[in-house]
């Protein structure tokens, strides 16, 4: 149950560094059995402005921020392009716990994200050739033709990154950290970037 999970969270409960905090937390969600901890939704805006979100998976945590990879043709590849300012959430049920985090993002070095392709499922990589993520398609048919032919394409070779992938990084400038308690007053711990570094300060819930 939720509510075995549930615990007190104070500002001095928590590293010094929200990365740090986000990567304790992290693991404590898998080792709890959560499913897919990694699942984050990314939030993100044009040039008009207009908000959209979806969820996608969380690939790296470096001492930058927050890595994840996707078809820079996309919907949200081209808002990025537009706008290069992203939020994330996590929630994480079985510890009743949430994690947000929002900040100006950057692409990821070519070496890293061609690292990050080679280790993928061949399957999932051929996949990255075939989709024109976010684009209109006639049918399934007319993708598993696409896939088919990629398949050709890169029989008996090595699957090349392609030039319209690749990886950003969201660079927290905000990060929070909210602990479910009962009567919905919860604990919820934030951090933003100061002069002098991090700040922790308490939020009411």
């Amino acid at each position: 149950m939720v509510g075995e999970h549930r615990r007190s969270l104070e500002p001095a409960d928590v590293a010094d560094d929200p990365l740090v905090a986000f990567r304790s937390w992290y693991a404590e969600a898998g080792a709890a059995g959560v499913v897919e901890p990694e699942a984050m939704a990314l939030a993100t805006a044009g040039a008009d402005g207009a908000p959209d979100v979806r969820f996608v998976l969380l690939k790296a945590v470096d001492d930058r921020g927050f890595v994840f990879y996707t078809n820079e043709s996309s919907t949200k590849g081209g808002q990025l392009a537009a706008n290069p300012r992203a939020a994330l959430a996590w929630r994480w049920e079985a510890l009743d716990r949430q994690v947000r985090a929002a900040g100006p993002v950057e692409r990821v070095a070519d070496t890293v994200a061609d690292a990050y392709f080679a280790s993928r499922a061949r399957g999932s990589q051929i996949g990255a050739w075939a989709s024109e993520q976010s684009r209109v398609i006639a049918g399934r048919s007319s993708l598993e033709s696409r896939v088919a032919g990629a398949e050709a394409r890169f029989a008996g070779t090595t699957v090349p990154r392609p030039p319209w992938w690749g990886g950003f990084r969201v660079v927290p400038e905000r990060v929070e950290l909210w602990q479910g308690r009962d009567n919905r007053l919860h604990d919820r711990v934030r951090y933003r970037r100061g002069p002098q570094g991090w700040v922790r300060e308490r939020l009411s819930p």
